[in-house]
């Protein structure tokens, strides 16, 4: 079984968790030395600090968006692979079902769970697979938790530096001759990997294996990636719009937890807790020498319990309430209204595309419609993506046939062509507002509305993530794997990677306001881009007179 899906953005940014969007780890690894100065030399200042302080996530979301802003520069591109690296290891080493895991795993099952990847691999990957790659990313991927406190504090505590150096070197010796050409050759060499770590190092195989699993499955590509069970738990939960918590996202920003949005209706809603609030400490505990990882591990919990919470407002002493952990149900529409009665103006924000927002869509449309909705305009700006089917359904029902999307893959399986059908077509003006961080399905509706010439795409280029994800559940372990399975194509052809979708009319970015500030046009100034766009829907309805 597998579930089809648009991840979200980039390696820095993935599914929401019960409380936490971002989860950093904690590790040290020595920044490289600049290079000469250029036009990226500020960023990998910036990121040299971030890697001395092992603020690992903060350091992969700065890297992330400079191997945009910089394609050629591989001096970031090698530094982005290395915070990648660091921040999946901490966020495995942070969480609890990962730990209970190699505790449980005998050493045959854990080369059992690694044979299960790469088959999943070999099946479902865009790409034919290097087998020799995926071996060796494992051993970067095994080398760098050597180095991990998180990982050496949890198997080697004792183990003194000159053995475990001894060891990388005769590990080094031992892999580099294999021919590694086939999976069954992967598995063999990872066999006698963790045969050796437990010989010189008294390490527990499972351990090693998994490093070697996840090496494999997080160097395919940005979006690929194993899952641990509570990782496969959660998106799961992402895709179905529920979970259990607080009802926060969360980043993490100057060593702190920053609240980036807060669900409305959830308790922290409730409990008068704001976006741009940061969390001081959980239930008593700092959270600034916490990974996120383990910040979230806090802040989960049975539902109905409380979370204690110290959270500073800037500008504002600190202070400190309980949040009730509940059943969220995450909305894929924040804000519905009538922006310009006078012209019947609607306005409507998709957040995302998961399983109920097909019907969340159709609630919001009928009742704009009661309202006199004559234009609309659909604010995708942060839209990090969702469900495949759920974007077609999205668009068909504002386009009345063609094609809206199509995908290619490697195998002919994953090759289809998804097309509108006429009947429950609204045909109301469409005016649609993206931004840098709207991603996959988001990219999907706006590149299928300007294609087919239905609507007016306002703002800025749209983030350019043109490939689709399967969600595969793994018999051992209680694990999953994400693969990148196909590529996808506007309806006149046009692939979304790295180019996204161009605006009609391009305007500079805001900070996102919240659904409070754009109900108020009138307001002018505050939002740009809205007010653009309803300049735009004005426009289309004296031109349909």
């Amino acid at each position: 079984m597998r579930r089809t899906v648009f991840s979200g953005l980039g390696a820095a940014a993935g599914a929401m968790l019960t409380a936490l969007a971002l989860c950093h780890a904690a590790a040290a690894q020595p920044a490289a030395s600049l290079p000469e100065p250029g036009p990226a030399v500020d960023v990998l200042r910036q990121g040299q600090q971030l890697e001395s302080d092992r603020r690992w996530g903060e350091a992969l979301s700065l890297y992330e968006e400079a191997v945009r802003q910089y394609p050629g520069d591989a001096t970031i591109r090698e530094r982005f692979d290395l915070a990648r690296m660091h921040y999946d290891l901490g966020r495995r080493y942070g969480d609890r079902s990962f730990l209970e895991m190699i505790g449980r795993l005998a050493s045959e099952e854990s080369l059992d769970l690694y044979g299960e990847v790469l088959l999943k691999i070999q099946s479902h990957y865009v790409e034919s697979p290097n087998w020799r790659f995926l071996v060796d990313r494992g051993t970067g991927s095994f080398e760098l938790a050597l180095s991990e406190p998180s990982f050496m504090n949890c198997h080697l505590a004792g183990v003194d530096a000159a053995t475990i150096d001894g060891f990388r070197g005769e590990l080094r010796r031992r892999m580099a001759p294999l021919m590694i050409q086939t999976s069954s050759g992967a598995r063999a060499a990872v066999a006698m990997a963790a045969g050796l770590a437990a010989e010189r190092l008294g390490l527990a195989p499972a351990a090693v294996v998994l490093e070697y699993t996840c090496g494999a499955s997080n160097g395919l590509d940005l979006y690929s990636a194993y899952l641990t069970p509570g990782q496969l738990a959660e998106v799961y939960s992402q895709i179905d719009g529920n979970f259990v918590g607080l009802g926060i996202e969360l980043k993490a920003a100057n060593g702190a937890l920053l609240i980036v949005r807060v669900i409305p209706g959830s308790p922290a809603h409730v409990a008068g807790i704001l976006a741009g609030d940061r969390i001081l400490s959980v239930d008593g505990q700092s959270t600034r020498p916490l990974t996120t990882e383990q910040a979230a591990d806090l802040l989960q919990g049975e539902i109905g319990t409380s979370a204690w919470l110290v959270l500073e407002t800037p500008g504002q002493p600190s202070r400190q309430i309980a949040v009730r952990r509940t059943h969220i149900e995450v909305p894929s529409i924040e804000g519905s209204a009538i922006l310009d009665a006078a012209h019947g103006i609607a306005y409507l924000k998709l957040t995302c595309f998961q399983k109920s927002t097909t019907r969340d869509l159709d609630a919001a449309l009928w009742s704009l419609h009661r309202q006199g909705m004559r234009s609309l305009l659909v604010d995708l700006r942060g839209n990090p993506g969702g469900l495949l089917v759920t974007a077609v359904e999205v668009v068909d029902k504002f386009i009345e046939r063609g094609v809206i999307v199509s995908t290619h893959g490697r195998s002919s399986g994953e090759d289809f062509t998804y097309a509108a059908h006429s009947g429950g077509t609204w045909g109301v003006p469409l005016v649609v507002l993206i931004d840098k961080d709207s991603a996959s399905a988001a990219e999907i509706f706006a590149g299928a509305i300007r294609d087919h010439r239905r609507g007016t795409i306002v703002g800025e280029r749209s983030f350019g993530k043109g490939s689709v994800q399967g969600i595969f559940p793994l018999n051992t372990g209680g694990a999953g794997i994400r693969l990148t399975t196909a590529k996808f194509y506007s309806p006149s052809g046009h692939p979304y990677s790295g180019s996204g979708v161009e605006p009609d009319l391009l305007m500079h970015r805001v900070a996102r306001p919240t659904f409070d500030a754009v109900s108020m046009p009138q307001r002018g100034g505050e939002d740009p881009m809205l007010s653009a766009a309803l300049q735009v829907a004005r426009q289309q309805l004296v031109a349909q007179r």
